[in-house]
């Protein structure tokens, strides 16, 4: 037999890592095989008991100056502390930003991280989606990297094999893939080596700025609207509901005689990809989720008929339709649509951006979304994140801006599985460095995969089929979980 010598700790599966390399060696000699230790791997990964059925992902993309909203500083010198003034909140001794009032009656169902630090550089969406640190040489996504959180669970509905029981799928994107306004893929929200079929769900937008008033300059506050929708949600002329469903008896047909070992592979890729794109042809509950006109108008006011608030007002239908995880994040358009407009990455009016159109209306969505899952009873099985890709400097710039920083920065979580009140972590006298509780990112995806009861040890396979664990090495803050 052969030993692997390597640390004893064992996974919350109660198998060790040095037996899991001891397992998978055996395979050289006649004893569990890699491919069984990995079904092994998956079975216990998607039947632990987890507190949230659901996630929503708030991404808010371009680095939140996460200093000005819920870890102020308000002894920093005034080159550091800013212009907003901390509030109390729902819980005694926890305060946050005065631009985030709404938000501040919500702090009993929240938990606050103000520790979290990466070293993989400026701009890299591949650590919050994947817990993968890594200095990229390009802003473009690989197949090679990790999978993302939500492919991962697309990917174990599909070892459990209940993906064609329902339509709709377990991980959806908005407003539009992860880099289109900038006419790139940022890495992160991707399948990576697991394979393009378990990719998220993408809906396209075509964003807009309100046209009342003059065109604003560059860095000035915007606000986008627009609605996602479908990808392909219309019939090419002439093509009748009858002839597609003609078509799909004949790809059924000649799926059948195509169905053996040597090409099973690629056909199981080809015959999902095809039926998700039947079923949003088709399928009412796909569509119906979607159609916002079904929802009170009342409703649509409190959520604010932004882009931002459709887009979370539609992760609620879909989650309350039973998707798993739903990201929704607040984008950029610098290269698709010119409304001058750079999201949350604030080099130059930090405070003006934020006070006038950013809080104020994440503040809205915020307090929206919650309330909403909580009258509707989903707030109990529901997971609400919020984070960005990075932080923004201590020391404000000659532009009255934050440029980048990755050293110490916030994220937030709320509802199922947390434990309302907590804060966990600090930041030293100007929110510059971690002084107590050091958070990864890999910690939080270890966190979201615990509260989903998904063990964030489970083996996944790359492309060789070598194992990774799902959250790169991370573990779950234990602090706040309830």
């Amino acid at each position: 037999m052969l030993t692997m010598l390597g640390s004893a700790r064992r996974t919350a599966n109660g198998v060790s890592r040095r037996e899991a390399l001891k397992a998978g060696s055996l395979a050289a000699l006649g004893g569990m095989a890699l491919p069984q230790l990995l079904q092994a791997s998956e079975s216990r990964g998607s039947a632990r008991p987890g507190k949230a059925k659901n996630v929503i992902l708030l991404y808010l993309l371009g680095g939140a100056a996460t200093q000005d909203m819920i870890d102020l500083k308000p002894n920093a010198p005034v080159e550091t502390r800013g212009e907003f003034s901390p509030i109390s909140t729902s819980v005694p001794g926890i305060q946050i930003g005065e631009h985030l009032p709404r938000m501040s009656r919500w702090m009993h169902k929240m938990a606050l991280v103000r520790s979290l630090n990466h070293r993989a550089g400026c701009h890299n969406t591949l650590p919050s989606y994947t817990g993968f640190e890594q200095l990229l040489d390009n802003t473009n996504t690989r197949d090679t990297y990790p999978p993302s959180m939500g492919s991962v669970c697309e990917w174990l509905r599909h070892q459990s094999r209940t993906e064609s029981l329902r339509e709709l799928p377990d991980y959806v994107y908005m407003p539009c893939y992860l880099g289109w306004g900038q006419a790139i893929r940022r890495p992160g929200p991707y399948a990576g080596f697991i394979g393009q079929r378990f990719d998220p769900l993408y809906t396209e937008v075509t964003p807009y700025r309100s046209m009342t008033g003059p065109t604003p300059a560059p860095g000035s506050p915007v606000t986008v609207l627009g609605d996602p929708r479908l990808p392909e949600s219309t019939l090419a002329p002439g093509i009748t509901l009858d002839r597609l469903n003609a078509r799909r008896s004949l790809m059924n047909q000649i799926d059948d005689q195509l169905r053996n070992e040597s090409v099973q592979r690629s056909v199981d890729q080809f015959d999902r990809t095809q039926r998700r794109a039947f079923n949003l042809l088709t399928s009412n509950e796909v569509r119906s989720a979607f159609d916002l006109d079904r929802e009170d108008n009342r409703l649509r006011e409190r959520y604010g008929r932004t882009l931002f608030g459709n887009c979370s007002l539609i992760a609620r239908r879909l989650v309350e339709s039973g998707v798993r995880f739903v990201n929704v994040t607040w984008d950029l358009f610098w290269d698709r649509v010119q409304i001058n407009y750079d999201a949350w990455d604030t080099h130059t009016r930090n405070f003006q951006i934020l006070r006038e159109v950013n809080l104020p209306e994440f503040d809205k969505v915020y307090d929206a979304l919650l309330e909403d899952l909580q009258t509707r009873g989903l707030l109990d099985e529901t997971l609400v994140v919020v984070m960005s890709e990075m932080g923004r400097t201590p020391r404000i710039n000659g532009n009255g801006g934050r440029d980048h920083w990755t050293y110490c920065y916030g994220m937030w979580f709320a509802g199922a599985g947390i434990r309302g009140g907590t804060v966990v972590g600090e930041s030293d006298s100007q929110a510059a460095y971690v002084k107590d509780r050091p958070v990864s990112p890999a910690d939080i995806c270890a966190t979201i995969y615990e509260i989903l009861g998904i063990d964030p040890d489970l083996m996944v396979p790359d492309r060789s089929g070598r194992p990774h664990a799902a959250s790169q090495g991370g573990r779950p803050i234990q602090e706040l979980l309830a």
